[in-house]
């Protein structure tokens, strides 16, 4: 058995089909299933992607499409592969039980045959199965039971996020929704690192993903994930999240929290962003008065923590804060190319260029910013109330 490293981003939008079939309203338009392939081959440099919108009929016309042609083919252990990247078939959708709000969950399955399957039964329990992230009218545990069933694996997405997650807007614990067994990972989000999911303890069992939730081909890889792996397929993703045989996760590469758009907690009224220097219980905004905030993500898990302190278990992996290119000042579109040239894929451009080919490519203050960023040492200004954080210049 020979393992190596592989790059993977599994939670990316499609905004329409080919045709012009809308899919998630809030992406752009020209992240088709083909282009988001195409993106994360040949400038990401990412080896596996997971487009969560392929439930979606129109969706899986043009799959079908590119597997006759054989510019795409489905792996034997799952998945499609196209040139040096291997897409996952993923769905996102929305639950909703009783006295709790709503919650995204990812199912994974393995080959577009299980994926249609998957679409039918979904499309007796939504209002359109074409479209992305859909409130689906059974428990969620009905859904759990269907995605093992058809030999997939559940995901729940950006977990403490404030809108639509299991512990930003669901309940204080995952055990009130789902089967705590039939859960093969969990999703993080862009605000929130290992450290702060260590406050939950029954989290530790679990393999943390940091992925993107790309709503437009540059968002894709701002999150991502190194796996040891055999091969980029299916099979070998679940032995990843198992942790079985020597595969597992080498490095979380996400977000500083603080650059996430929901960190702390935000004054909808005055545009503020409440004390940084410790949890935020107030129910009135500390400057204005106002009761119109956003509750952060820090702000919450602190609120339900059953730990005073976080613990992260030996086996975690490291979480490497990682900034998108996006977000080095200076560095515009134009650079951007002239970089992407030179290094071949971002993924290059972020890990493996040294000092000197920075400098040389970028100017010397672009290349500083760039290895602060792998170190982990650029200054930021804290996001909250949907408002990305930034840079300081």
């Amino acid at each position: 058995m020979s393992l190596k490293p592989y790059y993977a981003d599994l939670h990316i939008h499609i905004g329409r089909t080919e045709a012009g079939e809308a899919v998630k309203i809030s992406a752009a338009n020209n992240l088709t299933f083909y282009n988001i392939a195409r993106e994360a081959s040949e400038r990401k440099g990412i080896e596996i992607i997971g487009i969560i919108d392929c439930h979606s009929p129109g969706v899986q016309r043009e799959m079908e499409h590119y597997l006759m042609t054989g510019e795409m083919e489905e792996r034997d252990g799952g998945g499609i592969a196209y040139h040096r990247t291997t897409v996952m078939l993923g769905c996102e959708l929305e639950v909703r039980e009783p006295g709790m709000g709503p919650v995204h969950l990812i199912a994974y399955l393995p080959k577009l045959a299980d994926m249609q399957s998957f679409t039918v039964w979904l499309s007796k329990h939504m209002k359109n199965v074409q479209l992305s992230s859909q409130r689906l009218y059974v428990p969620s545990r009905e859904l759990q039971q269907e995605v093992l069933g058809r030999g997939g694996l559940l995901v729940p997405a950006h977990i403490f996020t404030p809108h639509k997650s299991v512990y930003g807007s669901g309940s204080s614990r995952m055990e009130h929704l789902l089967d705590l067994d039939g859960i093969a990972g969990v999703e993080l989000g862009l605000s929130a690192d290992s450290v702060m999911a260590g406050y939950i303890s029954e989290l530790d069992r679990y393999t943390f993903l940091t992925n993107s939730d790309a709503h437009s081909l540059p968002k894709i890889g701002r999150e991502y994930n190194e796996f040891a792996m055999e091969e980029a397929s299916f099979s070998e993703l679940r032995r990843v999240l198992g942790g079985e045989e020597g595969r597992g996760v080498l490095a979380n590469y996400g977000l500083n929290p603080r650059l996430g758009k929901y960190h702390r907690t935000y004054c909808d009224s005055c545009s503020s962003i409440l004390d940084e220097g410790g949890a935020v219980v107030t129910e009135r905004c500390l400057y204005c008065g106002s009761t119109k905030l956003v509750r952060g993500v820090m702000d919450r898990i602190l609120s339900i923590a059953d730990r005073d302190e976080p613990y992260v278990p030996e086996s975690r992996p490291p979480y490497r804060y990682q900034v998108p290119l996006e977000y080095i000042p200076g560095l515009g579109p134009k650079l951007y190319g002239r970089l992407l040239e030179r290094f071949g894929t971002e993924m290059n451009l972020l890990h493996r260029a040294s000092r000197e080919e920075l400098e040389e490519a970028a100017g010397e203050t672009i290349a500083g910013y760039l290895l602060d960023a792998r170190a982990g040492t650029l200054e930021l200004e804290t996001g909250g109330g949907g408002k990305y954080g930034r840079v300081k210049k």
